[in-house]
């Protein structure tokens, strides 16, 4: 893959990660890496996710705590800018 397109594509993660939860350092962009990831194939592949889930539930668990966290920054951070 292209360095300078990793880069660029990084940057734009930073912005979407500072415009959903405030700040963007790493373990929250990845966090809403993980969440958009998650959330897109459970919209376009339900199957997959459906088995995923279903085959590792202790995964399936940290994953409803991790979009219920993002759920909770977004929020909050949309009540402060306010």
């Amino acid at each position: 893959m292209d360095q300078k397109l990793k880069e660029q594509f990084d940057g734009l993660m930073t912005k979407y990660t500072e415009l959903m939860v405030g700040e963007a350092g790493e373990e929250r962009k990845e966090k809403i890496r993980m969440w958009a990831l998650y959330t897109h194939m459970s919209k376009t592949m339900p199957p997959l996710v459906k088995h995923w889930n279903e085959k590792y539930p202790d995964a399936k668990e940290g994953m409803k705590e991790l979009i219920e966290e993002v759920r909770d920054m977004n929020q909050q951070y949309r009540n402060e800018q306010k």
